[in-house]
């Protein structure tokens, strides 16, 4: 008997991207739970690695070197992903809650969100001052500050040793590209007072080898657009103030109900708070047990201990595992250039070997999430059926419309059906939806279903609902109704309830957003969530259909294409998670302020299965003309040229691309072939107005493209 997944019985939620859970996801995806559903939040698709950033300020290292992909990583632990900023936790009913989304439930949760330098108590921080902390967005500003001209003031608050790293690396890449700076590094004590003497003197001698002014003993009272104000009343001058004084917990931790020590989660050995279901670890966490300054070492070593122990607490076993920071441990300090300085048991070593060594170290640790293990599939049966070598079978099934039929096999089935005799349905060869006379109403239906590309329940809600949407606005209507139809994993009923009003909640808001609202639905239980809608749509006017094409009009695409490609390409870990995010991005952006900026189209429908070019054949058959695109003008998304080249395909491909078989086979032209997910719009209008509606769409921040023209002849593409 086929062995269906075990079902999903408890919710296990990260909150933070930060380097212990970083380690426990890889750690998960080599050794998963059965039974556990696993959640990471992150305000972005990537986590940056706190020891590079200097070498990045520098300019050692690209941003791309910093980052931690947090979407390839939770794809290989079979996690979702949930991107946005966590701003609170609910301790008492257990719910995460993060903006723009349903609150997210918890069974068992772990806290590692690092801390933030923003200081704000120091009038003028908050409008003319840049936390080193959090990192990303401290390194997005920083390289747009550097790519300027002309001489900089530099003014970092904080001595303390992330400060005169800080500062040094700015002074470094400064230096490098030949701008006149001046850079000044403040502290209201003695800077560097957690190295010991000898340690302490070299860095102060690197800093005044690069001409930082050093400024100890120093109150500052404010910071404005001209610089930093100390205490006696005058101004150290700085265009770019940055502060790495200290460490600060964010501030709705205060609120989680949770035990706190200086506004940090107060754990013991075992890395649980006061809430036996809420851990915590790295910076945001406070040792009970052992108190330790800040530091990333300590967040490292403490995942093995958590991973550990939040297993045990999600399979109801005793916490055994302690974590036992460890009393010393190796400094290594970045001193601007390539060389660096050591520093263990107050003794002290430097120069460029160190800095080597340092590198070494950190490459080590990224390679963890660079590299990450090969799982190997099941082998294939010993005893199989014949054809089944010839299926595809060496790359999971695509989702979304990846995973849907060819053209054939759905032509075909449809072509075997009877001739309707019903007056009150207007049959419409080649279009999604079928238009009805109600009471000399005319109303639009149509329906559509997705296996899931997310695992995030609601982000594939929120996609369905777009994707379904777009037949309705295709044809002209006004979207009015819509029922659900849901199968949902095997879990537990409450895990069923959680679910369930995720996404219904992620769907209601969409579709009441379109002027829909849902009627009812169905639901039932299988081995992987699929999300449909059946939709209808009011028509004030003839419905637009594939049909109305004429020899000269302009061919326009409202959103790029290429979410097969990057939807394929992520099953198997090899997109990067900024291009996934953004096709996500795209994939949930509605389509009716466009539809109704294209209501005089002569010809419309949406890109989805068939792909850009398997669309635009079917208006070339309905309408009876052939078409030509620029091919250069057609957009692609974020990474879908590179993924092509790579020679990732979505598996309905080969049977796309049997559409149109004389048109070359090449990177660019397959991803005309490439089956969207909740694609755009594509029209055919008349070519006086196509510059002004893309310019129009555009505006209305819709990434329009004008990609081609309609021409006569038979039904056929040709690239121009």
């Amino acid at each position: 008997m086929h062995q269906p997944p075990h079902p999903l019985t408890r919710d296990l939620v990260l909150v933070g991207g930060g380097h212990t859970h970083a380690l426990v996801l890889r750690k998960w995806g080599m050794r998963p739970l059965p039974g556990a559903r696993l959640t990471v939040i992150n305000p972005g698709p990537t986590a940056p690695y706190s020891g590079m950033l200097p070498g990045f300020v520098a300019g050692h290292y690209d941003r791309d070197a910093l980052d931690i992909d947090l979407v390839k990583l939770a794809r290989f632990a079979g996690a979702r992903v949930v991107l946005g900023e966590c701003t609170g936790i609910d301790s008492k009913a257990r719910l995460v809650r993060v903006p723009g989304r349903p609150p997210i439930a918890y069974d068992v949760c772990s806290v590692n969100v690092g801390i933030t330098s923003h200081m704000p108590a120091l009038p003028g921080f908050a409008e003319h001052g840049i936390p080193a902390k959090p990192l990303g967005p401290f390194a997005a500003r920083w390289q747009s500050y550097l790519a300027g001209d002309g001489p900089v003031r530099v003014a970092v608050i904080g001595g303390g040793v992330a400060g005169a790293e800080l500062v040094m690396a700015m002074a470094h890449a400064l230096r490098t590209r030949g701008r006149l700076a001046e850079l000044s590094l403040i502290d209201s004590a003695r800077a560097l007072s957690a190295l010991g003497n000898g340690a302490a003197g070299r860095v102060r001698a690197a800093i005044k080898a690069l001409g930082i002014a050093l400024c100890e003993g120093v109150g500052v009272s404010e910071v404005t657009a001209q610089g930093v104000v100390i205490a006696d009343g005058s101004t150290i001058a700085s265009d770019f103030t940055t502060g790495a004084a200290g460490a600060r917990a964010y501030p709705w931790i205060a609120e989680s109900g949770l035990a706190l020590q200086d506004g940090f989660i107060t754990v013991d050995a075992h890395l649980r708070s006061s809430d036996p279901s809420v851990f915590a670890a790295g910076d945001c966490a406070h040792l009970s047990h052992d108190p330790r300054p800040k530091a990333g070492v300590y967040a490292v070593r403490e995942a093995p201990v958590l991973f550990d122990n939040l297993r045990a607490a999600l399979e109801g076993a005793p916490l055994r595992r302690r974590y036992h920071p460890q009393k010393d441990y190796l400094k290594l300090i970045s001193l601007g250039g390539k060389s660096a300085l050591g520093e263990r048991f107050g003794l002290p070593f430097s120069g460029p070997l160190i800095w080597r060594w340092k590198d070494r170290i950190d490459q080590k640790f990224m390679d963890k999430f660079r590299e990450l293990p090969t799982m190997q599939p099941p082998a294939p049966p010993r005893h199989r059926a014949a054809g089944l070598e010839e299926m595809p079978g060496d790359k999971p099934m695509c989702g979304g419309c990846g995973a849907k039929l060819g053209r054939g096999a759905l032509r075909a089935a449809l072509a075997a059906l009877p001739t309707g005799t019903r007056a009150d349905i207007t049959p419409l060869p080649g279009d999604d939806a079928a238009v009805l006379t109600v009471g000399g109403v005319q109303q639009v239906i149509t329906t559509d279903h997705l296996r899931a590309v997310t695992e995030d329940p609601v982000l594939m809600a929120r996609i369905a609902a777009v994707h379904a949407l777009g037949d309705i606005w295709a044809m002209g209507a006004a979207p009015q109704a819509a029922t659900a139809t849901l199968i949902l994993p095997r879990m537990t009923p409450e895990l069923q309830a959680r679910t369930m009003t995720e996404i219904m909640a992620a769907a209601g808001e969409v579709l009441r957003e379109a002027g829909a609202e849902i009627a009812g639905g169905h639901s039932s239980m299988g081995d992987e969530l699929t999300i449909g809608f059946t939709l209808t749509g009011l028509l004030d006017r003839d419905p637009i259909t594939l049909a109305g094409a004429q020899p000269g009009d302009a061919v326009i695409v409202t959103k790029p294409v290429g979410s097969g490609v990057l939807m394929a390409a992520e099953m198997l870990g090899a997109a990067r998670g900024d291009w996934v995010a953004a096709a996500f991005e795209l994939m949930t952006r509605p389509q009716g302020d466009a539809a109704r900026l294209l209501a005089g189209a002569h010809a419309m429908t949406d890109v989805t299965g068939f792909g850009l070019a398997g669309h635009l054949l079917n208006i070339c058959e309905a309408s009876g003309v052939a078409a030509r695109l620029d091919l250069g003008a057609v957009p692609w998304m974020a990474g879908a040229l590179e993924l092509s080249r790579a020679g990732h395909r979505s598996t309905l491909y080969p049977d796309n691309k049997a559409l149109a078989p004389d048109l070359p086979a090449d990177p660019h032209t397959d991803l005309l072939f490439d089956p969207q997910t909740a694609g755009g719009l594509l029209a055919t209008v008349a070519a006086e107005q196509a510059d002004d509606l893309v310019a129009r769409l555009r505006a209305a921040g819709h990434q329009a493209a004008r990609i081609g023209e309609i021409t006569q002849g038979p039904p056929r593409l040709s690239l121009g």
